[in-house]
This record gives C-alpha cells, sequence and structure tokens, in this order.
C-alpha cells in the first residue's frame, strides 16, 4: 500500500478499562494531525546522547554494533514505509534514539506479526517495536516494556452502509482483522479474550455469530473491507484514525468511532531461558533498553517524539 501524506484532523483517544465481553467504551478526543508525514522534525527529536546511557555486550546483540529491532510494517502511524523505502513512524523514531543511547545504530527487520515473537526469541532481532499490546499470554513469553498506550477501532465505508454504530450490530455480519493481534482474539473470543470476546457476546444475547476473516498482514485485512467483502476492518486506534483520515472518501470510524479495550504497549525482549517471562528479571538487552526509554522520557525527547505523530495522548510513563 503507497504511503500518502497525513491531511486533516483525526479522532483519538485513550482511557483505562477493564477487559470484558461487552468492553467499556469512552467517547473521543480530536487531535490534530499534521499537514505531512514528520521528516526533519522526527530526525531532530532524535537526540544524540554524548555517551551511552547503558550498554549492551556484544556478544549479546545480533549484528554487532547495531540494535536490531523486528516490526510488523506497515501499521501507520506507529511503522510504515517512506516513498524510498525506508521505515519511519513513531515507533521507528522510538527505536531510533533507543539505538542513539545505547551507542548503536538501529536496523529494522520486518516481520510478519503472527510469528514476531518466534522471530524475537529465535535470534532474527534483539527487540520487538511493532504496537505490540501488552496481554498476559505474550507476558509469558518475553519480557514487555510499557511505552505506549492505544484502544481497538473499528473503521467502515464511508457512509457506514451496515450502520454499525455500536459493537452488538457487527452480531452476524463480517470483520477482518490481522491475524496474531489484540483485534482478532476480541473479534473470535481467543488469546486472553478465550470465552469472552465480541462473537461470545452475540450469541450469549442470541445474535448470530461474527465471522471473522483473520488475514496475514493488515493492510490484507483493510483491503478486505475496500473490497467490500468484509463489514468492518479492525485495527489499533491510532492506526484506524490514521485511515479514516488519508481516505476520508472512502472509509470511516464505525460505533461512534469508539475506542474499546485501551492498554498498553510494549516493547519486546527475550527473557532467557525462563519457562515464563512474566516475573523474570530484565536481560541485559532490556535493562539496557528500558534505561534508555527512560532517560529519553526524563528529558522530553520521548513527548516530543509523540507530539511529532500527534500521538501524546498515548504517553505512558515508566519508574
Amino acid at each position: 500500500m503507497k504511503v500518502l501524506r497525513w491531511i486533516g484532523l483525526f479522532v483519538l483517544c485513550f482511557v483505562v478499562a477493564a477487559c470484558s465481553a461487552s468492553p467499556t467504551v469512552a467517547p473521543t478526543a480530536a487531535v490534530v494531525a499534521p499537514t505531512s508525514a514528520p521528516t526533519e522534525a522526527a530526525a531532530a527529536a532524535a537526540t544524540v546522547a554524548p555517551t551511552p546511557v547503558a550498554t549492551i555486550p556484544a556478544d549479546q546483540v545480533v549484528v554487532n554494533g547495531h540494535l536490531t529491532i523486528c516490526s510488523d510494517i506497515p501499521y501507520p502511524p506507529q511503522e510504515f514505509f517512506d516513498e524510498n523505502g525506508n521505515p519511519q513512524g513513531m515507533d521507528v523514531d522510538i527505536g531510533n534514539e533507543i539505538g542513539n543511547r545505547l551507542g548503536l545504530k538501529s536496523q529494522y527487520v520486518n516481520t510478519v506479526f503472527d510469528s514476531i515473537i518466534l522471530a524475537v526469541t529465535g535470534g532474527k532481532c534483539d527487540i520487538i517495536i511493532s504496537a505490540m499490546n501488552v496481554t498476559a499470554d505474550r507476558q509469558k513469553q518475553v519480557s514487555l516494556i510499557p511505552y505506549f498506550q492505544a484502544g481497538q477501532s473499528f473503521v467502515t465505508l464511508k457512509g457506514n452502509p451496515d450502520n454499525i454504530k455500536s459493537t452488538m450490530d457487527l452480531c452476524g455480519k463480517s470483520a477482518a482483522a490481522e491475524s496474531g493481534t489484540t483485534e482478532a482474539d476480541y473479534l473470535q473470543g481467543t488469546g486472553d479474550y478465550a470465552g469472552k470476546g465480541l462473537t461470545q457476546a452475540c450469541t450469549a444475547a442470541g445474535k448470530p455469530a461474527i465471522n471473522v476473516v483473520v488475514t496475514a498482514k493488515d493492510t490484507d485485512a483493510l483491503q478486505q473491507l475496500q473490497a467490500g467483502k468484509v463489514v468492518i476492518y479492525s485495527a489499533d486506534s491510532p492506526v484506524a484514525a490514521y485511515y479514516t483520515v488519508q481516505h476520508p472518501d472512502q472509509f470511516e470510524l464505525a460505533a461512534g468511532g469508539e475506542v474499546l479495550e485501551p492498554v498498553q504497549e510494549g516493547i519486546g525482549v527475550p527473557c532467557g531461558t525462563a519457562s515464563d517471562c512474566t516475573t523474570a528479571p530484565l536481560s541485559a538487552v532490556g535493562a539496557a533498553v528500558k534505561a534508555a526509554l527512560q532517560s529519553m522520557m526524563a528529558d522530553g525527547t520521548y513527548q516530543k517524539i509523540l507530539s511529532n505523530w500527534n500521538l501524546s495522548t498515548g504517553a505512558v510513563t515508566l519508574p
């Protein structure tokens, strides 16, 4: 999918809500988008630290002198390619700055999201920065360092032809989401939503189940909507809002723009030989990444990066 320039105004909201079969929703808040994708401004935000805030032993990175980052691209505005095929986005700016502060050059490995944890635990990359929601299941597989917060949103065709005004309006209809995502789990009632997803809410209310179409890539899920094969496309709220801003003549937010199930996103790091990473101490890589992120938050660089992408409301803090 071609990367288009940012335009207009998009809706974005982040609230803390409990997971349930019928999720809590919140009113949206307006956020002004830049007239173009940050380029020079984003580069300026990535300052070069005079000395590394932490170091990683050379034998503990995949490529000497580099911080190799797995990311599922495209997933704008958090990660996508510019017109020259270079990664950009909020996550990319954060990854570049973390690398700077560790004295490493960041490089990106485009990885299908459904296999991204296996990629990092299998030694293909050092860390994951890819809009990965912090869930109990993922915390067992990798250490997750919170760096952002987002929810889920639904996108429908312009004019909302199927009149999707609430989550329950999806009962008996079709929805598309990327494999391995929280959105796919929520729609199907799998993963952390086992037995309590939206499909289960429909059947419990005596309504027909949702026909969930799971795709290998997020862009494939969007194309299912674009082709009229599904009624809605589901993605993280910043991504859903991005596409409605980029293509206002084709898409709009469904269900009144409600943001569902807000949750923190985390940087994924292998936890070594522990069978459950939930309580395992951070590895040397994880501790260094956390130290770099903390220093970014302390001097305001983290906030500047989020502001460049108009995602400031998703900011989190670390102790």
